[in-house]
């Protein structure tokens, strides 16, 4: 977890940064207000006097939690108000303030915090002649190696508040790692039968080598988890599933093979502890192909490998991801994860990437969030996932919840995921979808502006009168309506890779 440490004193400048003008004293004062875009923990160091004229630093502020709201200011984010009497110190005899953001991923690299305002006593209006520099700081403790240059934000955009979002993205367009997931394999002769029954697709008719993207389901046709199986050429299936869901899938897993074994079925798990690197953009295929001795341009999008990466022996290759370019995920051995990263990030072309990238672009390619497009309530026919049934499975109904999401898919679901389009402040999960009279038809559950597009784009669930592409609703963002219009899906063309 990042930190990241701004120092504000006597002195015209900040620690990390430079130029950022000449600051009113420290005991002027009386409120500080932050404007954030993700979740992030502030505390506030202060140095005042010590004993024969020594100085120390004393924390006033431990893991503020700031967290956006959706529902305040216009087409921005919530702000935080930082006031006198919550530094739980006399701000008077204080001579300099050290502020220390964490972030919760630990693959951040640029500050999040994109406006601070200082309240000198008696001004009713904050102060705003220093807000640029903070769309330029890098964390003093990350290695210069990894800072790159950051572009300009009177080039990119007048709005700070998305020029880092828009960096990240413009890099994993380039080629970016991140870290998640985790992943199980199954053996034994009645794997493939102890996978189909739990999931929708059809294992059994994967060549050696290939996955497909599949859903664990429960009786009521809820989504329980999204995940890739792999039917690998070493005799077992590889499943990875979102590390969110670990504990419930592993659950699951075993209570299932379990059951099986007890009816003298031959499965068995084995829990890897390895550590997936994703690897996704453009420059890919390229920057990958000169670390393997396999051909890459062999490998099609969903389809993997067991090879030796850079150097590093044991990992598994596969030409997928969530950010709808090329890429692939790399399973790794854990004690090497870091080795690797690193290699990779050697390449001059690969930047680490953070969650805001990997969001926005999973939202621009169309792909589901599990937690917020989908969970345990939304069943495929109304996430529009029903081409993971495969037609096999379809007329056999034998997987958890069969016999709702079958009678969905004849009836056609009262609700649909649908994509939207707006301009205008940003569209955020939770906000309400209203059809033509103003009436609440459908909740939005991801949202963000689009730097590819440079305009709002979301998903969300409406009644499905209200579904087709087309379609003029309204948004309302802090008790406003928005135009907003439903939009077919992926808002970008995914670049997925198929060998010729």
């Amino acid at each position: 977890m990042p930190v990241l440490v701004p120092e504000w004193g006597g002195s015209p400048s900040w620690y990390g940064c430079a130029g950022a003008g000449l600051r009113p004293p420290v005991s002027q004062v009386q409120e500080i207000v932050f404007r954030n875009f993700y979740t992030a923990f502030l505390s506030v160091r202060v140095q005042r006097p010590g004993p024969g004229g020594s100085r120390r630093w004393v924390t006033c502020l431990r893991d503020l939690c700031l967290m956006p709201c959706p529902h305040t200011e216009e087409g921005s984010q919530d702000y935080f108000c930082l006031r006198r009497q919550q530094m739980l110190c006399d701000v008077d005899q204080v001579t300099a303030m050290r502020f220390i953001l964490r972030q919760p991923s630990p693959v951040w690299l640029h500050f999040t915090i994109e406006e601070l305002q200082i309240f000198p006593p008696g001004q009713k209006s904050p102060q705003k002649d220093f807000p640029s520099w903070l769309s330029q700081l890098t964390p003093p403790e990350q290695p210069a190696s990894l800072h790159g240059e950051l572009p300009d934000p009177e080039k990119v955009s007048t709005e700070v508040q998305q020029m880092w979002v828009l960096t990240e993205v413009i890099r994993a367009r380039q080629a970016a790692a991140r870290i998640g997931r985790f992943d199980t394999r199954v053996y034994g002769r009645d794997r493939v039968r102890f996978m189909e029954s739990l999931v929708v697709g059809d294992i059994a008719e994967l060549k050696p080598g290939q996955g497909t993207l599949t859903l664990l389901t429960n009786e009521k046709g809820g989504i329980t988890d999204d995940l890739i199986v792999t039917n690998t050429s070493e005799d077992h299936l590889y499943v990875v599933s979102n590390a969110g869901c670990a504990d419930k899938d592993l659950a699951i897993f075993r209570g299932r093979a379990e059951e099986l074994q007890a009816a003298g079925s031959d499965v068995h798990l084995e829990v890897s502890d390895n550590a997936l690197l994703a690897l996704q953009g453009p420059s890919m295929a390229r920057v990958l192909q000169a670390g393997l001795s396999d051909d890459l341009a062999k490998l099609s999008f969903m389809n993997s490998i067991s090879t030796t990466v850079f150097g590093v022996p044991g990992c598994r290759v596969t030409r997928c991801g969530y950010t709808g370019e090329d890429g692939v995920e790399i399973s790794v051995p854990a004690g090497q994860a870091v080795e690797l990263a690193e290699r990779l990030l050697d390449v001059p072309d690969v930047w680490l990437a953070g969650l805001a990238a990997r969001d926005s672009l999973r939202l621009e390619a169309g792909l589901c969030l599990y937690g917020n497009d989908i969970d345990e309530t939304i069943t495929p026919a109304e996430a529009g996932l029903m081409w993971t049934l495969g037609k096999r499975r379809r007329a056999a109904m034998d997987f958890p919840g069969a016999a709702v999401i079958m009678a969905q898919a004849k009836e056609k679901p009262r609700r649909k995921r649908v994509g939207l389009t707006s301009v205008g402040p940003p569209i955020r999960p939770h906000m309400a979808i209203l059809g033509p009279e103003g009436r609440p038809v459908g909740t939005v559950t991801s949202g963000c502006p689009s730097p590819s597009l440079g305009k709002n784009i979301a998903m969300g669930y409406v009644e499905a009168v209200h579904s087709r592409a087309g379609t003029e609703l309204s948004v309302e963002v802090r008790k406003k309506q928005h135009p907003a219009l439903v939009t077919k899906m992926p808002f970008v063309p995914t670049q997925y890779y198929m060998a010729k």
